[in-house]
């Protein structure tokens, strides 16, 4: 049986990222963006090795495709991963812009 991770994704804003962070502030793994116009672009998820498995990498993208659409922003979603959770999910699919 798998243990449950236990993390908060929040936005860095200065670091433009969304971070997994474990208790104590440990970063489990991030998705990197940046705003070019009306776009976000997603180029690169990295999750530390250790906390693969645990859904880390889709909470990641979920969060950051979720408050794309609330700022009304279009992705680019240049990323393997985020553009493969796209297909996956195509209630995002209008986000690609």
């Amino acid at each position: 049986m798998t243990e449950q991770l236990e993390y908060d994704v929040v936005d860095h804003t200065d670091a433009s990222r969304y971070e997994a962070r474990l208790n104590g502030g440990v970063v489990a793994g991030f998705l990197e963006y940046r705003t070019e116009g009306d776009t976000i672009v997603m180029p690169s998820t990295v999750v530390d090795p250790r906390h693969r498995g645990h859904g880390v990498a889709a909470r990641l993208a979920r969060t950051a495709l979720d408050d794309a659409r609330v700022a009304g922003k279009k992705v680019d979603p240049r990323c393997w991963y985020v553009a493969e959770y796209i297909e996956k999910h195509p209630e995002y699919a209008d986000l690609v812009g």
